[in-house]
C-alpha cells in the first residue's frame, strides 16, 4: 500500500485531473457507504471535517450525537479505473470519529485497528488473505437481480463454458489498478460461481481490500450485463459461496511464527495455540462470520461447508485447514465465514481469539483425521441457525469485549429482530409440503 502525505494527495489530484472524491466507510452490517465531494472541498476532506447524519445509518443512530465525521486514511487514496478519464473520481476509505475527533465505538474499522495494536504489543504482525466466492446471475427484465443463469461452467472451466471469464478479467485488472493483487481467479464449482483469491497483506489493508473487491465485483458485473452477489446460498441444492480467511503472524524480522519445519504438518506451537483460541470462541463468532439468516442455509452437511468445530491438514471440508505448502510458510485457513460478513469484524475476532490462545497456551483438540480413525465425533456442532448464533454470542463475554459494547448490543438486537422477522414468514416449501395434507 502506498504511503501518502497531504502534499502527495494534492499533487495526485492535479496530475490525474480528479474532479470528485468519494468518502467510503463501512457500517456494522458490513455494507459499504459513501459520500461524495468535489475536489474544491479537498481541504475540508483532508482535515476530517466532512460530517454525516448518524440517524441515516443503521447502528449509528441513538449514539448521543447528531452527526459523526469521516477521517480519510490517506494511504487508501485511489482513482476509480472504470470512471471517465476526464473529471476522474477518486476515493478515500475513512475512519469514523466523534465531533471531538475521538474514535467512534460503532466503527468496525476502529475495532480491527485495536486488534492489530494488541498484536503489535505482543510483538507480532498479522497477515491475512481472503478467498472470495460469488455468483454472476442474470438481470431481470426490469433490472432486478435474479438467481438464474444459462451458464454451464464448472471448476476451472474456460470459455465459452465459463461465461464469466471476461468479467473476471476486468475485475482483476481494475483491482490491480487500485493496488490490490489477485493471486488467482477462476470459475468455481457451480454454474455462474466464481472466485477471486487476494494475496495476503497486512490485516487492516486486507479488510479494506475485501470491501473494495465487493464493490469492483458488483460494478464490473453490471457493466457486463449480469448481477454479482455474495449471498451465501442464493439457490437451493447448490454449493454456497464462502469467504475463506487465511492467517499468519510475523515477528519484527518478518518471519512467520506459525512455521516450524520440524513440527508435525510444519506448524509451530504458536500456530496451534492461535488455532485453539479461534476454536474456543468459534460458536459465538458465528454471529460475526455468518451474520444473516441465509448464511445457515450454506452451513449444512453435504455441501463442502463446515458444520463442526474441527481442523485438518488433509480433510476437504474442515472448519480450519492447516497448510504449510508454498513459499509463504504455515497458515491457518478459516472456512466458515461468508460474503455477508463484515471483514473488519471477522478479522478482529480471529486475531483477538488467536492471540488469547497464544497467551493462554491453549491446545486444540485432536484433528478430524485422528478422530475419524478412532471412530469419534469430529467436533462440536456449529450453530445451525441465526438464532443459535445470537444465543451463543450472548454468552461470550470475551468476544463482546473485542467487539465493544456498542457493536455487540447492535448485533444482538438487530439479529434477534432479523430472526423474528424470518420466523413470521410462510415459505413456498411449507405451502407445498403442508397445505394439502394438514
Amino acid at each position: 500500500m502506498a504511503k501518502y502525505s497531504r502534499q502527495d494527495i494534492y499533487d495526485l489530484i492535479e496530475e490525474e485531473d480528479i474532479e470528485f472524491i468519494r468518502l467510503q466507510f463501512t457500517d456494522i452490517a458490513g455494507n459499504l457507504k459513501n459520500m461524495a465531494a468535489t475536489v474544491d472541498q479537498i481541504d475540508k476532506v483532508l482535515e476530517g471535517r466532512c460530517k454525516f447524519d448518524c440517524a441515516a445509518v443503521d447502528g449509528f443512530r441513538g449514539t448521543g450525537y447528531e452527526e459523526l465525521f469521516l477521517k480519510p486514511d490517506l494511504d487508501t487514496f485511489v482513482v476509480f479505473p472504470w470512471r471517465p478519464q476526464s473529471g476522474k473520481v477518486a476515493r478515500f476509505i475513512c475512519d469514523i470519529v466523534k465531533p471531538d475527533g475521538s474514535p467512534f465505538d460503532g466503527d468496525s474499522r476502529y475495532i480491527l485497528r485495536r486488534a492489530v495494536e494488541q498484536a503489535e504489543e505482543m510483538g507480532v504482525f498479522p497477515d491475512v488473505a481472503v478467498k472470495n466466492e460469488f455468483f454472476l446471475f442474470d438481470i431481470g427484465e426490469n433490472g432486478e437481480p435474479t438467481n438464474h443463469t444459462n451458464e454451464k461452467g464448472g471448476y476451472f472451466d474456460i470459455g465459452p463454458a465459463d461465461g464469466g471469464e471476461n468479467a473476471r478479467r476486468d475485475m482483476v485488472l481494475y483491482l490491480a489498478d487500485m493496488g490490490i493483487e489477485v493471486e488467482s481467479s477462476y470459475h468455481s464449482y457451480e454454474a455462474a460461481q466464481h472466485v477471486l483469491e487476494l494475496k495476503h497483506i497486512e490485516a487492516l489493508a486486507m479488510a479494506d481490500a475485501t470491501m473494495t473487491t465487493r464493490l469492483v465485483v458488483r460494478t464490473v458485473a453490471r457493466r457486463h450485463g449480469v448481477h454479482g452477489t455474495f449471498m451465501p446460498k442464493p439457490k437451493e441444492n447448490v454449493q454456497g459461496s464462502g469467504a475463506h480467511y487465511t492467517f499468519s503472524l510475523c515477528n519484527h524480522e518478518g518471519r512467520n511464527i506459525f512455521t516450524d519445519k520440524k513440527g508435525k504438518y510444519g506448524i509451530s506451537k504458536e500456530g496451534y495455540h492461535f488455532m485453539a483460541g479461534i476454536l474456543q470462541h468459534i460458536a459465538s463468532m458465528s454471529l460475526v462470520n455468518n451474520p444473516i439468516v441465509n448464511s445457515y442455509k450454506r452451513l449444512i452437511p453435504g455441501y463442502l461447508a463446515p458444520v463442526t468445530a474441527g481442523w485438518s491438514s488433509t480433510n476437504s471440508s474442515p472448519l480450519i485447514r492447516l497448510t504449510a505448502i508454498g513459499g509463504d510458510g504455515a497458515r491457518i485457513v478459516l472456512r466458515s465465514p461468508d460474503g455477508a460478513a463484515n471483514p473488519y469484524l471477522v478479522i478482529a475476532a480471529c486475531i483477538c481469539a488467536g492471540l488469547e490462545g497464544i497467551r493462554q497456551k491453549l491446545e486444540p483438540p485432536a484433528s478430524m483425521d485422528e478422530m475419524e480413525k478412532a471412530g469419534a465425533e469430529t467436533g462440536e456442532k456449529l450453530p445451525r441457525t441465526l438464532h443459535e448464533a445470537v444465543s451463543s454470542f450472548k454468552k461470550d463475554i470475551f468476544l463482546q469485549e473485542v467487539m465493544g459494547s456498542h457493536i455487540s448490543e447492535h448485533l444482538i438486537c438487530s439479529k434477534d429482530s432479523e430472526w423474528n422477522e424470518y420466523c413470521k414468514q410462510v415459505t413456498p416449501w411449507e405451502k407445498e409440503r403442508y397445505l394439502g395434507t394438514v
